[in-house]
């Protein structure tokens, strides 16, 4: 931080003059992007994966003949390559977050489809990726989503992959409502496409052979342990490959049925399977491999439903992983609300908007709470089988803000609403993103779980929002599900004093929010864990004044350091305010930070990921982030100093 910004820290008066200013201009800028039809919608990015695994799903869908890409697919094909070379790495590979170092699997996925796109191996550029590839351990270094798509062409040993059966939906238990939403919607679809066991063609002499690292295993690692999970699975992934062979074909038709059914029953009020990009891509390849043909118009719609993820303007083409209309209508409409900022007909359109957009059917979450009725959001358009806690309950505290044209429909559903997170608590007292006590750790071993989503247990983040959405409907501490909320966040705090976050990155984040939530369940600021946490905070803070952290906190598993950016400053700061410190300098500073990096317009630039879809793996840029919360930010502190003055 510049000392003259210092010294502008220190008016208190012509702090908040400044903020007043900053606010309205964020207010109204906001405002502004509204859709007609009262919602807001950003991009929302990610890596070159996306890119990636379009070109395979060409690959499938329109092989070239004779080497030579059809037209269909050609033009797009190429602008995809292009969209991939323009964020390679001065090393030659390739990341899963801005300014992050080269990770295999993004790195392999880019060879392959560069080289299938038409670059020559021989090229510079590949030359530079292949090198950073062999000494990242090889294409036998992958995820195993990886190898199973390139085995569909032959390009990875089959028996090398992990077993995918479609055989999964006839356990017992209701074993696949054990795994995660997202992880059902892409297993079925790929248990589907495994069963059928596909070869499809490459152009003649395509291989992969230059990536295949000299003496190093095919075979899936294994600990040393001696009660070992993963032991166990790769052992029953031995028995599975047995029985793909020998196994009764009446079971396995069964098996694939059950698995058409539900994947069929789940494209229905929705915008495509699980309405995120993997189940997508691989629910056309099932109905593929299932013998709907291409006019079929399940299948057109799949095909269509994907494409509608593609931005291509003529001067930009990349795939969005999903949309995110409610999130960001929600968390907007919350910001604008708690700055004041409340105009007509803007926010009543935008309550009659998520109004309509309450989801009145039973989902995979009614299978572990069959007896409550049904309300909820999802992230996305329409996404009916998925509802999350998390938009729902930030769609609670938009509508303390806005209101839609009938009052009497809207009380209704924010009490369905609120009773349906209540519902939704798991046992250990906390809230997850779509399912209750999903939390069966071992099957984290599962040979194919190394996307490292396979589960969806509680986490700090949403329990926090979950917790302030249950103050502002009027629950209180007295409540039993306020009180376990509590006692879960207390719990799970972490040494330093910090919250694990597990949908944004990453412990400013979870902090942030745990924080806010015991702030709403009227916490004592003086107690251990809340001094703990700002603490924490303080001692974290960039000497511009603002806070950054990077997405290696999740390799790390403890806070890494990057430099500030709007959104984190802007949690941090709220997570401050939350925890009672509302006249410090960490926090003057933090809000000088967003002061100064303000731009004309009003809003704020960002260029690091600061969202989180897969820790470890998969990370989002939510282009709105930088300008909800830091508007969220400014208001509260504003607030804040005026009711102290």
């Amino acid at each position: 931080m510049t000392p003259a910004l210092v010294q502008r820290v220190v008016n208190r008066d012509e702090l908040l003059k400044t903020t007043g200013a900053a606010i309205d201009k964020a207010g109204q800028y906001f405002v502004d992007l509204q859709y007609p039809e009262g919602y807001w919608w950003a991009e929302l990015t990610a890596d070159s994966t996306l890119e990636s695994d379009f070109i395979l799903l060409q690959l499938w869908l329109y092989p070239p003949v004779n080497g030579v890409w059809q037209p269909e697919s050609r033009p797009q094909v190429d602008r995809a390559v292009q969209s991939i070379l323009a964020r390679q790495l001065p090393d030659g590979g390739f990341n899963i977050y801005p300014q992050g170092p080269a990770e295999i699997s993004a790195s392999v996925k880019a060879y392959f489809a560069l080289k299938l796109g038409g670059i020559a191996v021989h090229d510079a550029r590949m030359v530079r990726l292949r090198e950073r590839i062999l000494a990242l351990g090889g294409i036998q270094s992958t995820n195993s989503y990886v190898k199973v798509n390139l085995s569909l062409f032959d390009l990875y040993p089959r028996e090398y992959c992990p077993s995918i059966p479609p055989e999964i939906m006839l356990l017992p238990g209701k074993m696949l409502y054990r795994m995660s939403s997202w992880t059902r919607a892409i297993v079925i679809a790929l248990a589907i496409v495994h069963a059928h066991n596909p070869r499809r063609p490459v152009p003649k002499g395509f291989d992969l052979d230059e990536l295949h690292l000299p003496g190093k295993t095919y075979e899936f690692e294994v600990g040393d342990s001696w009660l070992n999970w993963r032991k166990a699975f790769i052992s029953s992934d031995k028995i599975l490959k047995l029985w793909e062979i020998y196994g009764f074909s009446r079971i396995r038709r069964s098996a694939l049925r059950k698995c058409e059914h539900w994947m069929l029953e789940r494209f229905k009020g929705s915008d495509g399977l699980g309405a995120i990009y993997p189940p997508m891509m691989y629910a056309i390849m099932a109905l593929d491999v299932l013998g709907y043909a291409p006019d079929h118009p399940l299948r057109q719609e799949a095909v269509a439903q994907f494409n509608h993820l593609m931005v291509d303007d003529g001067k930009r083409f990349f795939f969005q992983p999903c949309f995110s209309p409610v999130w960001d209508t929600a968390i907007g409409v919350y910001a604008l609300g708690e700055a004041g900022i409340r105009p007509e007909p803007a926010m009543r359109k935008a309550a009659d908007w998520l109004l309509t957009k309450e989801i009145r059917r039973k989902g995979d979450w009614a299978i572990k709470r069959p007896d409550t009725e049904p309300s909820g959001w999802a992230f996305e358009f329409n996404n009916e089988f998925y509802p999350d806690i998390d938009d729902t309950a930030m769609v609670l505290l938009a509508f303390q803000h806005a209101r839609g044209g009938d009052a009497q429909v809207q009380e209704a559903c924010e009490r369905r609403a609120t009773d349906w997170l209540l519902a939704m608590q798991g046992s250990d007292g906390g809230w997850a993103a779509f399912d209750v006590d999903n939390n069966w750790e071992f099957l984290n071993n599962v040979p194919f779980a190394d996307h490292n989503a396979m589960l969806d247990p509680a986490c700090a983040d949403i329990s926090g929002r979950v917790l302030e959405a249950l103050a502002a409907r009027g629950l209180t501490r007295k409540h039993p599900a306020v009180q376990r909320g509590v006692d879960y966040l207390v719990r799970t705090q972490e040494a330093d004093g910090s919250w694990y976050g597990r949908w944004g990155v990453a412990y400013i984040y979870g902090t942030c929010f745990a924080l806010r939530g015991l702030a709403a369940a009227a916490e004592d600021d003086h107690e251990p864990h809340v001094q703990r946490a700002n603490e924490w905070l303080r001692s974290i803070q960039n000497a511009d004044g603002g806070w950054g952290e990077s997405c290696a906190s999740y390799d790390n598993g403890i806070y890494a350091a990057a430099r500030s950016t709007a959104s984190q400053t802007a949690w941090a700061v709220l997570g401050l305010m939350a925890g009672g410190d509302t006249q410090s300098s960490s926090v003057r500073n933090g809000i000088a930070y967003l002061l100064e990096t303000q731009r004309a317009d009003g809003g704020w630039d960002e260029d690091l990921a600061t969202g989180t879809g897969f820790p470890k793996v998969f990370y989002l840029t939510y282009y709105y982030y930088r300008l909800s919360f830091p508007l969220l930010a400014l208001a509260m502190f504003a607030r804040a100093q005026q009711a102290e003055q």
